[in-house]
């Protein structure tokens, strides 16, 4: 018995301490995967704080000038050196140059906030960290880094010249040439569709140094404002993001050292090809920042609005269509995410990208549609931002590939999945 009793009290005492290893062990697990497998809403605590920030900015300075800018169709003086001041501008470039030394997410994350307040005071924020600094540190040299970085992260905006009068979805039809003229080269032709040209002080220019070699010529330059030749011409009268200028840029035998030119000579297709990869899930962010603004701006007048003595949120079927939005944009939110952290973390994201946009853009598409319908009479003035989001969402289907284009890259990536 005694033995028996023994016997008992060591299995239960190792059973404990088993127990005990198991649990321990299972916490430690627990730990792990979460830190490895965080959500995708998750956010550091750069990000958060940044996050944060952003959003008060967003809503304390801009959301006042927001009416008067789209009026005035000309983004106000405040908002640049606003920008530059807190680090919007240059969020990934390293400390090293002035920038802010943050993630790609994080420029996502920015881009997103600013779009609910205004989609058109997040495009130049969006271009600047997506697709200018973005090519600069991948590709420029020591010297091109640290003459243009520290600009760009402090005081300079910049853009990209790819689109022409008859190269849009077609970009690599481009008609602009550089001819080499000794150390420098030439480039003659015009670009259209440039946002924010009129305050630009850097310009990425895609033109083909070698027209005979086909696409295979298309080269990245860097010129800079002043360079005699170079001109700003018309302003485009827009339905949507208006506060963000969109230009043709003109350029008149313009002299460009070989210097200048970005990366290798006659990689420029592959390069804007690449970028636009990843400018796709900034207008992703933007698309999912708009459609959140709007819808917003509008649940809390459906919770007040009472028809038949009740608020108009507590129909059934009111209930259902905000529901379904809801969801929707939940899910073109993680669609960005995801294809950012896919980026982030050097994997494998066109695909992702494309999606992100693509839906992103239905979305909000979706979403001003139905906020304009909830508001019922008054979502159709001009008094409310609602009717402000139903415009400036259309362009989420066109800029950085159309729709169908998204829908040809997905396509096509899913055939080489499945062959």
């Amino acid at each position: 018995m005694y033995l028996r009793t023994m016997s008992r009290s060591i299995i239960l005492s190792n059973a404990k301490r088993l127990q005990g290893l198991v649990l321990g062990r299972v916490g430690l697990v627990q730990r792990q995967c979460h830190h490895a497998t965080a959500p995708l809403g998750h956010f550091t605590a750069e990000e958060t704080m940044m996050r944060d920030s952003v959003r008060k900015l967003a809503q304390e300075k801009i959301a006042p000038l927001v009416k008067k800018m789209d009026e005035e169709e000309q983004l106000d003086p405040s908002i640049l050196p606003m920008y530059f001041e807190n680090g919007l501008m240059g969020i990934e470039i390293p400390e090293e140059y002035g920038g802010t030394g943050a993630s790609f997410f994080s420029s996502i994350v920015v881009v997103e906030e600013l779009s609910k307040v205004d989609p058109a005071v997040s495009l130049v924020c969006d271009i600047q960290n997506t697709l200018v600094n973005s090519l600069i540190m991948q590709l420029g040299t020591p010297e091109q880094k640290n003459k243009y970085l520290p600009r760009l992260a402090q005081d300079t905006v910049g853009v990209f010249c790819l689109s022409e009068p008859w190269s849009g979805s077609d970009a690599f039809a481009m008609k602009m040439v550089a001819k080499k003229d000794g150390d420098d080269f030439i480039l003659d032709g015009s670009k259209v569709w440039i946002s924010t040209a009129d305050k630009a002080g850097i310009f990425l220019v895609m033109a083909n140094a070698d027209p005979a070699a086909g696409y295979r010529g298309i080269t990245t330059f860097i010129v800079e404002k002043g360079t005699p030749g170079l001109s700003i011409g018309r302003k485009e009268k827009k339905l949507g993001i208006r506060a963000s200028s969109t230009c043709q840029v003109i350029f008149d035998s313009v002299r460009v050292p070989k210097s200048n030119i970005l990366g290798e000579f006659g990689k420029g297709y592959r390069y804007a090809a690449g970028m636009l990869n990843e400018g796709r899930i900034g207008i992703g962010a933007q698309m999912v920042g708009l459609a959140q603004g709007c819808f917003d701006a509008t649940i809390p007048y459906t919770l007040e609005r009472k028809q038949f003595n009740q608020p108009i949120f507590d129909f059934q079927g009111m209930q259902h269509q905000i529901a379904e939005v809801a969801t929707q944009i939940e899910a073109a939110r993680l669609l960005v995410y995801n294809a950012a952290r896919l980026r982030e973390a050097g994997q494998p994201f066109v695909k992702q990208a494309s999606m992100a946009k693509v839906y992103a853009s239905q979305v909000a598409t979706l979403t001003t549609s139905r906020c304009v319908e909830w508001m019922g009479g008054v979502g159709f003035t001009r008094d409310l931002p609602q009717e402000k989001f139903y415009r400036d969402c259309k362009i989420g289907c066109i800029y950085e590939g159309t729709s169908n284009i998204q829908l040809n890259t997905i396509a096509k990536l899913l055939k080489q999945e499945y062959s």
